[in-house]
Formats: C-alpha cells, sequence, structure tokens
C-alpha cells in the first residue's frame, strides 16, 4: 500500500497504474468485480492487465417501510445474491420479514434490470473458490464497499483484494477486516472528496460500462 498525494489523468490510467501492483495476482486467475458505474473502467484495466473476468458487482439498499431513503440493509448481486441487514437500524425498525423479503426481492428486480441493460444474456460470473479483486474509483465513507465485501465473503470467494485508487487512511482501516488484502495507491492526509484526486472526473455513462465489459469480454476471449 502506498501513501502520499497522487493525481490521476482519469480513470483509465488510474487502473493501468492500479494494475501494476495487482500483478502478483495474475497466476491466481482472479475475477475482477467493479462498482458500477465509476469502478468499471478502473476495473477493465485491471482485468486487461491480469487476464481476468471483469464483471459487475451492484449494491441496492433496501428502505425501510414508508421511508425508503433510510436504509435498513443492502442487497448484492452474483450468481448468489447476499442480504446484508443493518443490525441497529433493524433493531429500531423492526420491519416484519415478509417487508424485508418484499424489499429484497423489488432490489433485486431492478439488479437484474441493470444487469440485462448492461450484459443482456450473460450471468453473473461465479466467485466461489476464486480470487476476487473488488475495484472502484476511489472509496469516501466506504459504506457501500463494505456491503460488498461483507457479501462475497458469504459467496464463499477464496480471498478478497480491496483495489482502489484513492481512499482516506481511516476509511481503508475500517476495512482490512473484511477483505484479506487491500491496495490503494494514494491516501492523501487531507482528503475531502475522490473527484478532487482526478483531472477528468466526469460522470461515467452506460454507454461507456457497456463499452468496457464488451471489450473486456472480447479481449479475454482473444488471449485464451
Amino acid at each position: 500500500m502506498f501513501g502520499g498525494q497522487t493525481e490521476f489523468l482519469n480513470r483509465r490510467e488510474a487502473g493501468q497504474r492500479l494494475a501494476a501492483e495487482l500483478a502478483h495476482l495474475k497466476e491466481e486467475q482472479p475475477v475482477v468485480l467493479a462498482l458500477p458505474r465509476g469502478g468499471v473502467p478502473v476495473g477493465f484495466e485491471v482485468a486487461k492487465a491480469l487476464s481476468a473476468p471483469l464483471d459487475l458487482l451492484m449494491v441496492r439498499k433496501l428502505g425501510a417501510p414508508g421511508h425508503s431513503e433510510l436504509g435498513i440493509g443492502a442487497v448484492v448481486d452474483g450468481s448468489d445474491p447476499q442480504l446484508v441487514l443493518n443490525d441497529e437500524a433493524m433493531e429500531i425498525i423492526r420491519p416484519s420479514s415478509d417487508y424485508v423479503r418484499e424489499e429484497m426481492e423489488r432490489q433485486l428486480a431492478e439488479i437484474d434490470r441493470r444487469r440485462a441493460a448492461y450484459f443482456a444474456e450473460h450471468d453473473p460470473t461465479p466467485v466461489s473458490g476464486r480470487t476476487v479483486i473488488l475495484v472502484d474509483d476511489g472509496i469516501a465513507t466506504g459504506g457501500t464497499v463494505r456491503v460488498a465485501l461483507k457479501a462475497l465473503r458469504r459467496s464463499n470467494a477464496a480471498r478478497i483484494v480491496l483495489a482502489v485508487p484513492v481512499a482516506p487512511r481511516d476509511t481503508l482501516d475500517a476495512l482490512h477486516d473484511d477483505a484479506d488484502e487491500v491496495v490503494c495507491l494514494a491516501t492523501p492526509p487531507n482528503f475531502r472528496a475522490v473527484g478532487l484526486h482526478y483531472e477528468n472526473f466526469s460522470q461515467t455513462s452506460d454507454a461507456e460500462v457497456i463499452a468496457c465489459l464488451k471489450a473486456a469480454r472480447e479481449w479475454l476471449s482473444s488471449s485464451d
């Protein structure tokens, strides 16, 4: 792991630099899972460098009854979707098991809709027994990443590596117990926002996500 101030030209360049720090994992034939949308261009460069499949890991918040903005947990997609509940919120709100199940089904349906838009007929890549590299374009508070890591642990991944270009040191320290390895290129001492560490941090479009996923499949098939 590396500290200090680092500026990235864009997500692709950040991914190339991140891939160099992950080269030791190539022999493990890892799966690269990117958090959409911003993590996808980063993950594409990592997957290409490691000759690894690129997939998405989508996380959807479960809203409280009558207050959808208040999260009681989250569901994470995959070949075996995982539910991660917020114990503190569940204790306070006490939603019925029927509500939790129905809300989970609603959010999984939205994940399926988005996956179909991005991936057409491609099913999620199985991760059981595999080394998994979870990639995003940066971390601020770490809430979504923490849920994703917990879900991956339940999915029986053999080894979980969190890889990001930039994040605050205290957030990374809080995530160490949820990953087997954490690789981060920059941990600025006065971190304020991920985008401030990129020259170009324009929003990643759906079209770019689709293009990255298609290019990753073509790259992998051509290298076989």
